[in-house]
């Protein structure tokens, strides 16, 4: 052992057992203090590390217990010298750290022999235990080369907090771990869960020279309304972009087009039923597709489909009077003509459409006619999500009915009409507004890539090529409800993995969603709500690391959230927990933990989290790093706000009383060419 080794011995090992040894320290320490050749060092925290020699190697133990004498030999008095006592320290093997130099590799392979020293560790070799050892790294350039400017760095670590065991320890996360998994942050609500996220960003972000991080994506679903102004502020020119667009349930913020949402979506949306709904559902979808398709194939089977109906209409109820019949063929031929099939083929057996001129034998020469266009096992059209009007849904709804009925299933109608009701019931919506698009709308109506892109801050550049705009984008959901939240949340989520699975090169535009109070949305019970977003979010906790897609979840409560979702994340930043069936649902989702480890966490004060994960080697306790600026998620100041002068006005603004969903309508920060 060297000189500066010796001088660095606190005690010396007693006992040695596969799971934990004893450390029993020199006599004279005070209060498990070290007086070190560097500085003053506590060794006796929980949670601390020691180094003890063995041959070539430190074994690396972590402190799990100390007491001031041996139980084995305590006297049976009641009074003893608390000062002239053995103190001792109860330790686990965590690892082996090679004395000059290497990685430390976990488990032990060479155990320590009786009376071993033990050292406490320096910074060095803490930063060798977390593997950071260096926090910025140069930059390289496209394809490895040399990049401008020269001698420019990036982050290799990222700080993160100061350490509650370490003296002014930094706390540092691996970059390529921490950001290339899957991360959940996780704690009671207060303790602090949006200011660690933020504080995270405003590490990343905050880098001081000339490359910052230009090529992140992060897709902020801010249910709360409170990282605006946590976030805004990271915004600087040739730097970083920070965009904020707003759904308030009306026209005027955010706009997903509905023809944006796939068969799946709809069937949940419309709560179709499998057996006798759905199908007319799958039909309908498919005619506002094909009713706006122009090819040879798409027009003989139009003609086909309304060939169908008109027969089916004249055919008609029992009930239905032969005039009643007859305007149902007008009305469909004026909506829905084609070549053959139109107004000017009714005129010749009908002239001025008088159903007076329809006589028996011009109505049996008429349908002859129409009989022609029917083609034998046609096909049933695809939904391929051209843009159409909720109108021509509820027309297209109507079609696919009779469509069915032409096949003999004479009690379609009334199984549909609460499908029918519920399509109504979406048109008629206000905080539905953001979903539809009509008239003008639907004519000017963007493409999926024009939406992504600006989604994930992208503009065109010269021809085929894009500018990186926006590097955090913020959809701010505060003003609507779960519904509403679940349902963009789910679609915007589907769209972006299935725009980087067919992405070339593969893997190479990183993006991370940011779920805000996740458990509202990705639960781990059927949603009540018509879209459930958790089958989404299972399938990219799954296999969204092959394409470049990460979640970053936020949640006060981890037994509510998808166990599927959960337990594909490895990297958990966790602040106090204190429900006991939360703690269970940790324990269970990190069996590598030990209890010594998460009996911590009801304990924890504010702004102090537990990490651990591929992103560190051990897991440590930390102070988070201060947000500056916070989120918008102060306390309530309750002693302020109850103790005033007669006479104060409430220092509340209230929303008008026709606002949609009751709540304040909130200001979109979008500029006016902004697609949304």
């Amino acid at each position: 052992m060297s000189h500066d080794d010796r001088k660095r011995a606190i005690g010396k090992v007693v006992s040695v057992a596969a799971d934990r040894f004893v450390v029993e320290m020199h006599v004279g320490t005070d209060n498990f203090t070290v007086v070190g050749f560097d500085d003053v060092h506590y060794v006796a925290r929980l949670g601390s590390f020691l180094m003890i020699p063995s041959q070539s190697e430190y074994v690396v133990v972590e402190v799990v217990g100390l007491r001031e004498r041996d139980a084995s030999t305590s006297s049976e008095r009641g009074d003893f010298d608390r000062a002239g006592s053995s103190k001792y320290l109860d330790v686990v093997p965590v690892g082996m750290l090679p004395m000059r130099g290497g990685a430390f590799r976990f488990g032990v392979s060479v155990f320590p022999s009786l009376y071993a020293d033990a050292l406490y560790a320096l910074d060095g070799e803490l930063d060798r235990i977390f593997e950071t050892e260096a926090a910025v790294v140069p930059s390289i350039g496209p394809d490895g080369g040399v990049c401008q400017p020269e001698g420019a760095t990036r982050y290799r670590v990222l700080p993160i907090g100061k350490s509650v065991v370490f003296e002014d320890y930094d706390v540092k996360v691996r970059l390529n771990e921490f950001f290339g998994g899957h991360v959940a942050v996780l704690g009671n609500t207060g303790s602090g869960k949006s200011c660690t996220v933020a504080s995270v960003l405003q590490s990343l972000f905050d880098k001081p020279d000339e490359h910052h991080a230009r090529g992140a994506t992060f897709i902020v679903f801010d249910v709360n309304g409170e990282y605006h102004e946590a976030l805004a502020p990271l915004a600087k020119d040739g730097g970083i972009g920070v965009h904020r667009v707003t759904l308030d349930g009306t026209t005027a913020g955010f706009r997903m087009p509905h023809w944006f949402l796939e068969m799946a979506e709809w069937e949940l949306l419309l709560q179709a039923s499998e057996r006798t709904q759905l199908p007319v559902l799958r039909t309908a979808l498919g005619l506002t597709s094909l009713f706006h398709a122009n090819t040879p194939d798409a027009l003989a089977l139009r003609e086909h489909f309304v060939a169908t109906c008109i027969i089916e209409c004249f055919r008609g109820a029992d009930g239905d009077s032969p005039v009643s019949k007859f305007q149902r063929v007008v009305s469909l031929l004026q909506k829905y003509p084609t070549n053959d099939l139109n107004m000017a083929l009714l005129n010749r057996f009908s002239p001025n459409f008088q159903y007076g001129n329809f006589s028996g034998n011009n109505q049996s020469a008429f349908l002859d006619e129409v009989r022609k266009k029917l083609q034998k096992d046609a096909p049933l059209p695809a939904y391929n999500r051209t843009p159409f009007s909720f109108d021509e849904l509820h027309e297209c709804l109507d079609f696919a009915i009779l469509y069915e009925e032409a096949h003999g299933n004479r009690q379609i109608r009334d199984y549909c009409s609460s499908m029918v009701t519920r399509l109504r019931s979406l048109q008629e919506r206000t905080e539905y507004a953001f979903l539809r698009h009509e008239g003008a709308d639907v004519g000017a109506a963007v493409s999926d890539l024009e939406f992504l892109t600006n989604i994930v801050g992208l503009e065109r550049a010269v021809g085929e090529a894009f500018t990186k705009r926006n590097q955090v984008i913020i959809i701010d959901l505060n003003s609507v409800e779960d519904e509403i939240v679940e349902l963009v949340s789910a679609v915007i989520a589907r769209m972006l993995f299935r725009f980087l699975r067919h992405a070339e090169p593969r893997n190479r535009f990183p993006i991370h969603l940011l779920l805000e109070e996740a458990h509202r949305y990705i639960a781990s019970t059927p949603s009540r709500f018509s879209i459930d977003a958790t089958k989404i979010f299972e399938r990219i906790a799954k296999e969204g690391r092959k394409y470049g897609m990460f979640v970053l979840l936020a949640s006060q409560r981890p037994s509510e959230l998808s166990k599927t979702v959960l337990s594909q994340c490895s990297n958990f930043l966790v602040h106090r927990i204190q429900n006991p069936d939360d703690l269970s649902q940790i324990r269970q989702m990190t069996p590598f933990i030990s209890d010594s480890v998460l009996k911590r966490l009801p304990s924890l004060p504010r702004q102090h989290a537990l990490v651990f994960g591929t992103s560190v080697n051990l897991p440590t306790t930390f102070k988070v790093r201060e947000a500056s600026p916070r989120p918008r998620s102060d306390d309530t100041a309750v002693v302020d706000l109850w103790f005033h002068e007669e006479g104060r006005a409430a220092d509340i603004r209230l929303a008008p009383a026709d606002t949609a969903g009751g709540e304040p309508m909130a200001v979109n920060e979008a500029s006016d060419d902004d697609i949304f």
